[in-house]
């Protein structure tokens, strides 16, 4: 049974940083894109950041971009977003979610989601 289950969720100040990881299991991670969403109240769910199954290409939604990196260390089976110069507009649940040898933008395309981390920003 695949399980993802994020961490390093919490309260950070404007202009602040933290760093997410995503722990994966039952899996063969390294044949696994993996994505991050994140999900506001009131708000659809929104691409965040996305990776290959071999790190080779990163990409990331408009509002994250030159602020937030993804990557992953397959011997961990962990997928980290480091988000920087955080902004009250970035509070949300954030999640990770896989697809087998497949990565993108839309959510359809993850079969695997964890349950969430929790991310607010004040200003």
């Amino acid at each position: 049974q695949v399980q993802l289950v994020e961490s390093g969720g919490g309260l950070a100040q404007a202009g602040g940083s933290l760093r997410l990881s995503c722990a994966a299991s039952g899996l063969t991670f390294s044949t696994y894109g993996m994505g991050w969403f994140r999900q506001a109240p009131g708000k659809a769910r929104e691409f965040v950041a996305g990776i290959s199954w071999d790190s080779r290409n990163t990409f990331y939604g408009d509002s994250v971009k030159g602020r937030f990196t993804i990557s992953r260390d397959n011997a961990k089976n962990t997928v980290y977003l480091q988000m920087n110069t955080l902004k009250p507009e970035d509070t949300a649940l954030y999640f990770c979610a896989a697809s087998y040898y497949t990565s993108g933008s839309s959510s359809q395309m993850y079969p695997h989601w964890g349950r969430g981390t929790q991310v607010t920003v004040s200003s």
